[in-house]
């Protein structure tokens, strides 16, 4: 006669996750400091804006997708000292190079990511970390990035959208001389693609945005790692119709539009347009993501029984 495992009692279950719960307060306590420094940066900086909406997605993709939280699990013993020991070295690295900014806070907050991530895996145990796995790591975005890889990409996408405008240029009719990477001579006007045309805060927010949508409605991860990286080109095809819309309101209305509305605070109508093509990929991944081997397989076995 086979021997079925106990099943956990509900107090087990509740003292696990009290456990956790405890452990995230007393985490949370302790790294108070780092955290209101991070929330200073998150208001201060317009690309580091999103950070603020990172646990709320977070704590909605463990509702809309989360594991099953009765099922009896057991401590990971091998993660959860691995991310211990992770999360305590960026810790001890961030104090020695200054956790006030820069660098040392991006070190201190990876360091609180992954102590949660190790409590989770101790105190939750394998089954319910691994199902819970990705929100755990979509928190990773918590972790502002240090100002040099933010210039970089920042710089990245500036280029790219200036060569992308530079086509759209070609394929319009305005008369348009080409002095540098960068700039853009028209009739009556000079027009400079600046770094802050880049539109490195909303492609960041439109890829996050990306991952999160990802998980919950595609199964496929190479259906997910396209919607994901179809935001850059997205991005940068959105800087390029922008540019040329400037472009042609200075020189079919006048100059003085360089300084109008669209410009300045008008990316919010470029960002709104270019989720028209992304949820219409993302309707596709949606469509092609179905099984249809599953629903024939289903077909066939209800025909077998009429």
């Amino acid at each position: 006669m086979a021997i079925l495992p106990m099943s956990r009692s509900g107090n087990e279950t509740t003292r696990q996750f009290r456990s956790f719960a405890w452990a995230v307060a007393g985490l949370t306590a302790c790294y108070s400091p780092a955290l209101i420094r991070l929330a200073r940066v998150a208001l201060e900086t317009e690309f580091n804006s999103y950070i603020g909406l990172v646990p709320v997605i977070a704590i909605g993709l463990v509702w809309l997708k989360g594991p099953r939280f009765t099922d009896f699990t057991e401590p990971w013993r091998a993660l959860a000292p691995a991310l211990a020991a992770a999360g305590t070295a960026a810790l001890s690295v961030g104090i020695a190079v200054g956790w006030a900014g820069g660098f040392g806070l991006s070190l201190v907050i990876f360091s609180y990511v992954a102590l949660i991530g190790g409590a989770a895996a101790w105190f939750l145990g394998r089954d319910v970390f691994r199902g819970a796995g990705f929100p755990l790591a979509f928190l990773v975005f918590l972790v502002p990035l240090p100002a040099p890889i933010t210039a970089g990409l920042e710089s990245l996408l500036q280029h790219a959208s200036a060569a992308t405008a530079g086509v759209c240029f070609q394929l319009s009719d305005l008369p348009v001389f080409q002095r540098g990477d960068l700039e853009f001579q028209l009739p009556g006007i000079t027009i400079e693609v600046a770094p802050e045309c880049s539109g490195i805060q909303s492609s960041m927010a439109l890829f996050i945005v990306s991952l999160a949508a990802g998980y919950v409605f595609l199964r496929s991860p190479w259906r997910r790692a396209v919607l994901s990286f179809a935001v850059v080109p997205l991005g940068i095809a959105r800087n390029a119709v922008r540019i040329l819309t400037i472009a042609e309101l200075c020189v079919h209305i006048g100059p003085e539009m360089i300084d109008s509305y669209i410009h300045h605070h008008g990316g919010w109508i470029f960002f709104l347009a270019s989720l028209v093509p992304f949820l219409a990929l993302l309707f596709l991944l949606v469509r092609s993501d179905r099984s249809p081997s599953k629903e024939s397989d289903q077909t066939k076995g209800v025909a077998c029984q009429s």
